[in-house]
């Protein structure tokens, strides 16, 4: 089973900044295995869901080359707990991707409201890995396609997000 912590994206500027949301159910099983009585998304599903939002972003940057894993939370902050009904909508932005890796900041509202706000950094596994499988680049290609990034993402220079050669014989 592949766990998905976000909806679609509705937002993906290549190296810069992507939006995705998150629509809360009661069908989802987590929601009643946390607190029985009071059914909520646990913050760190929410974490998640950032994290996927903004490491699929610093995947794409890269043509999906870098084996990119999240590696700190440098701070969550959450101003309430995410209920069913709500949506929650991601946005990340780069702050810095270098060879090493890349940081992210990130905010989630609940409609206007503020809802957390956290800082992410992500590390690019080269050294001692190589050779080695975590996971198939060809995976986060096909996360990208079945979330709508490339039917609304763009690139850098502001032309259309494009799928990486690199990948498409292989996806």
């Amino acid at each position: 089973m592949r766990w998905y912590w976000i909806d679609r994206f509705i937002e993906f500027e290549s190296g810069k900044r992507a939006r995705a949301v998150k629509a809360v159910s009661l069908a989802e099983d987590h929601l009643h295995d946390h607190w029985t009585d009071f059914p909520i998304m646990p913050n760190c599903l929410v974490i998640e869901g950032m994290a996927q939002t903004g490491g699929l972003l610093v995947c794409e940057y890269n043509d999906f080359v870098e084996k990119v894993v999240l590696a700190k939370i440098g701070k969550a902050r959450f101003y309430g707990d995410a209920l069913p009904g709500d949506v929650l909508t991601y946005t990340t932005e780069i702050e810095y991707i270098k060879k090493d890796g890349a940081m992210v900041n990130g905010t989630a509202h609940r409609g206007d409201e503020l809802f957390a706000e956290m800082e992410l950094v992500f590390a690019h596994l080269s050294e001692g890995h190589e050779g080695r499988t975590l996971f198939e680049p060809e995976t986060f290609l096909k996360m990208m396609r079945m979330l709508g990034a490339f039917e609304i993402g763009h690139a850098a220079d502001g032309s259309r997000l494009v799928e990486p050669a690199n990948l498409l014989s292989k996806a």
